[in-house]
Order: structure tokens, then sequence, then C-alpha cells
């Protein structure tokens, strides 16, 4: 029965040859078909020809975790329409971005530490800061190719936000100050990168090979018309200064008194960031928190005497862009590295009575120094200058010391914390 089709049609019944022949070339194909799509991405058996491997297509938290070659980042999936080859550029460099870095933090330190070196201008008063035009790789270049120097004025080269403040090679802490201020999510200072400078326009000692800071410069700070006092925004004495911190006390009606836009959460997060750093040019340039060694200046320049009469002591350094009046800016935040531990400025910490919650949660969690590892690493000039993580170590574990006692004296005046405003 089963030969009757074959009949039917007038059709021999194949030969057994034949049959043998068609399944040969049926499990022939089967071989060299490719496998199955979910079993292509898992290693390859150890007898197969050495290759690249491939990577799965994951989120971008995911990425990070596992620490593919390619992660996807966040600043990768929220970059804006036409500006994908900068941030690509940003991403191939630095491949783990940490969330409390922004997207003009990046594009500022990216200019900083990559930008040419079109003019420069001293610093009046400054004779060991430069300030420089930069010109970032990509943009369109205004004269000729080698770099001309372009007319330099003391704010119109600058307008645009393309300039840094060139500081001394002993002001590396700068870097450090400006990667601890993001950590802790204040976001009140400048951004900053370690850098070697070889331009021909500037004089031999800023290109010999020393790393040196550089700050990006704020076109709108805003600074006092008095040119003995140009370094503040507005002139506040310390009097006046604990005056504004008593409790409960309403804030001024604008321009009633000096700073009276400022409100006391700032005059918080300055505090706090001082007392870590032990920055005492702000606050106490008298050094009268402490008992100053003869070689400080605050001694060798007779400020120290003045501790004696509270009402001759000043603020310096209090500033604010004119774009954000309430906000203030930090500058010059070197500080001390090695300030002894039994002579930290508790004077910075006089008055201040609550702390920013994010800033204290992250003392509090710990990871202060993995995080800040974390984010000194994108500085390569910086990191590898100072040995990496080991060479570090040393200064974190110090700012790690001074943020548990900050935690300390916290508990101990039961003093409280505030959530941040969203801005």
């Amino acid at each position: 029965m089963a030969q009757r089709p074959w009949r039917r049609t007038g059709m021999k019944p194949p030969a057994p040859a034949a049959v043998g022949a068609l399944l040969a070339l049926a499990v022939l194909a089967l071989i060299r078909l490719p496998p199955a799509p979910e079993h292509s991405l898992r290693p390859l058996p150890a007898s197969a020809p050495p290759g690249p491997p491939r990577a799965a297509p994951l989120s971008g938290g995911r990425a990070h975790r596992r620490r593919l070659p390619v992660p996807r980042t966040r600043l990768q999936q929220e970059q804006a329409p036409g500006r994908g080859r900068r941030r690509r550029g940003l991403e191939r460099d630095i491949p783990h971005i940490p969330p409390w870095l922004s997207a003009d933090d990046l594009q500022k330190m990216w200019l900083l530490s990559s930008g040419q070196v079109v003019s420069k201008t001293r610093v009046p008063a400054h004779g060991q800061i430069m300030r420089v035009r930069l010109r970032a790789a990509g943009d369109d270049a205004k004269g000729d190719a080698k770099g001309d120097v372009l007319p330099a004025s003391p704010e119109g080269d600058c307008h645009d936000g393309r300039c840094g403040l060139i500081k001394r090679p002993g002001d590396l802490y700068e870097v450090l100050a400006f990667h601890l201020d993001r950590v802790l999510g204040l976001n009140r200072s400048l951004p900053a990168v370690a850098r070697r400078f070889s331009s021909r326009l500037l004089p031999y000692s800023y290109t010999d090979g020393a790393l040196r800071p550089i700050i990006w410069w704020a076109p709108d700070l805003q600074h006092l018309q008095d040119a003995n006092n140009d370094q503040n925004s507005c002139a506040l004495g310390w009097l006046q200064y604990q005056e504004m911190l008593q409790p409960h006390r309403p804030m001024p009606v604008a321009r009633d008194t000096p700073c009276s836009s400022i409100p006391h959460s700032e005059w918080s997060r300055l505090a706090l960031f001082d007392f870590l750093l032990q920055v005492h040019d702000r606050l106490d340039r008298y050094c009268c928190g402490f008992q100053p060694d003869p070689s400080e200046p605050c001694v060798e320049e007779m400020l120290h005497e003045k501790c004696r009469n509270p009402a001759e002591l000043v603020l310096v350094h209090i500033l604010v862009r004119r774009s954000a009046p309430s906000r203030l800016v930090f500058i010059d935040n070197a500080g001390r590295p090695h300030h002894p531990e039994e002579k930290l400025n508790f004077r910075l910490l006089q008055g201040i009575g609550s702390f920013p919650a994010a800033a204290v949660a992250r003392l509090r969690s710990g990871r202060l120094q993995s995080l800040l590892l974390q984010s000194l690493r994108l500085d390569r000039e910086l990191w590898e200058s100072q040995g990496g993580a080991e060479g570090l170590r040393p200064l974190l574990q110090t700012i790690d010391r001074r943020a548990q006692i900050l935690l300390r004296h916290i508990q101990e005046h039961n003093l409280t914390v505030f959530e941040d405003s969203p801005r």
C-alpha cells in the first residue's frame, strides 16, 4: 500500500542510495546552521579560535556594575541632541562617571584639562596666578592655527566662560577640594583639574613640567568696587556675621545689611566644607581659633594680634555670582591638609546650628574615602602624580578623621540637619 502513490504518478520508488544521499545533505545543512540566539553570547569552547568576547547590551546600571568594556552611562543616555560628539569623547576618557558630577562639570573639566591656551592675563595683586583663555578641541579657531595671542582685557575675553586660573603647584589640594564639594553634594566650588602646561605663550615657570591646578573662571563673580576689598561680594565683619547666625532671628530685608541675600543654610555649607579642609582664610584669616606657629602668615602679617578686638575682624572671599546672588561660591580652597588634629579650628563652626542633611549622611556612611577615590580617579594627572589610591589615602584619611570629629561635635551640641531645597 505504501507504494501506491508512486505507482499512480508513474514514478519509480527512490533507490536506497538516493535516500541516503538526501539524508546526508540534510544533516550537513543542520550542522552548518548558526547557533540559536539565546546561546550566541556564551563563552566559546576551549577548542574555538581565540577572539574578543562580546558583551551583552545591558542597562546603564548593570553595565557599570559588571564593568563591561564600553558601558552605557547615564550621561550617554541623557545627552542632548547635537552634543553627541563631545559627550562620546568624554565617555571614552571617563568610562565610569560618578553621579555627583554634572554634565556641566564634565564640560568644564574637559576644557580645563585639554583646552589650548590662546591668551594670558596677569591677575592684579596675585603675582603667581595667571588667567588664561582656552580653546576647546574642535572649536573654530580665531587667528592662525599656531594659537596667536588674542587681545587680553581684564574681563572682555572671558565673558563666555572659557577661561581658567592657573595657580601655584602648592595649591593642588584645590582639586581634591572640588571633588569633596561634589561628593558631599554642596556644589559651591568651581571645577578644577591638575595639568602640566607646555604653551609657548606662558612664562617658563609655568611650563617647567610642574603640575599645577587650573580652576574654572566664573565670568560673573560679583566683586566690590573697593580696590582694598575686591575679594568680596559684600563687606562683612565677624560680629555682624555672628549676629546673622542667631537662631530665630528674622532675615533682614534685602540691602539692610551686608550679605543679607545669603540664607543661613549657605553659611552652614561653608562652615562644614571649611572645617573638613581647614580653610581659615574665609572665616578666620586671623587664626583666632587656634594657636598659630610663628611662621604662619597671620602671625608674620601681625593679623593674629587683632584677635583681641573682635570688632576689627572681617571675613574675606565671601563671593556670590550675579546670576545667583543667594548662593555662595567657594574659592581658594587649598586649605591645610597637614594641619595637626590637636589644633583643629572649631571657630569655623561657631554660630552654626544646623548642617545639610545629605552631606552629613555622606559623612556618616563610612564610604567617604572610597567615593573620593572614585571621583579623583577621573583626574589622571593628579592620580598618577600622587601615586594612585595608595598615595592619596593619607590625605583622604585625614579628611575622614575630621569628618568623624565634626559628627561628634554635631552630636555633643545637639545640632540639627536640614533638607536641601530643590534648585
